[in-house]
């Protein structure tokens, strides 16, 4: 009901998901909203304000193991949203670094950087890269010279849902950070689905970033 409200202009945004299954929401929005022009694979993402600034992880709770292709277009999409509050910084991440390993998920992540710098060659984005090395500049210098990235990643971009989900979730846990999300990305209009563990503060959270979606989305419907 809240996505054909959405749809048919008589609500400006929906959150949804503090009752009821993740994918039962997911399959009613994608229905009833769609994906914005363009987009071929939605994902979502996660915000931790952490002490040392916002933390963004992607893909949490959509593509269970994406592609390298869908890897490069979850990137961008994330990219651009990461983008309205900071500068992304990028890392795609892996259990190797810069080709130390020769596994299939290592080889995914490798394939979808030379994608990504081809279609966004302006974005700072490096990888395969360890956690640890995503995050260490200092580490980054010592072993991994050749590096592109510069200072600490802010966008992590995962393998797989149950990197990036559990890697969010242990780091809200032991940082007692602020957790904001899952952020939808790539839908026609304005909707996001949040998680039964959701709190008050981030509903709060949320509807801010729904109302901006909304005010963006009105933006661009104007006639020029």
């Amino acid at each position: 009901v809240g996505a054909m409200l959405v749809q048919r202009g008589e609500a400006d945004a929906l959150l949804c998901g503090t009752r009821g299954v993740y994918t039962d929401h997911l399959r009613d929005v994608r229905n009833v909203i769609g994906l914005r022009e363009g987009v071929k694979t939605p994902a979502a993402m996660n915000m931790l304000i952490t002490s040392l600034g916002p933390l963004f992880f992607c893909d949490t709770d959509i593509n269970t193991d994406p592609t390298a292709e869908e890897i490069a277009d979850i990137t961008l999409l994330a990219a651009e949203e990461v983008g309205r509050f900071l500068p992304p910084k990028i890392a795609l991440l892996s259990h190797s670094s810069f080709g130390s390993h020769k596994s299939r998920q290592a080889r995914k992540m490798a394939e979808a950087l030379q994608i990504i710098r081809q279609r966004a060659p302006e974005l700072e984005v490096d990888g395969e890269m360890r956690g640890d090395a995503a995050l260490s500049e200092t580490l980054r210098s010592r072993v991994f010279l050749h590096s592109q990235l510069k200072g600490a990643a802010n966008l992590l971009i995962m393998p797989n849902a149950d990197a990036a989900n559990i890697s969010h979730n242990l780091l809200k846990e032991v940082t007692n950070s602020v957790s904001v999300g899952p952020i939808m990305l790539g839908l026609a209009k304005p909707a996001h689905i949040l998680t039964r563990s959701a709190t008050a503060r981030r509903i709060i959270n949320m509807t801010a970033i729904a109302v901006v979606d909304a005010q963006e989305h009105q933006l661009h419907r104007q006639p020029v």
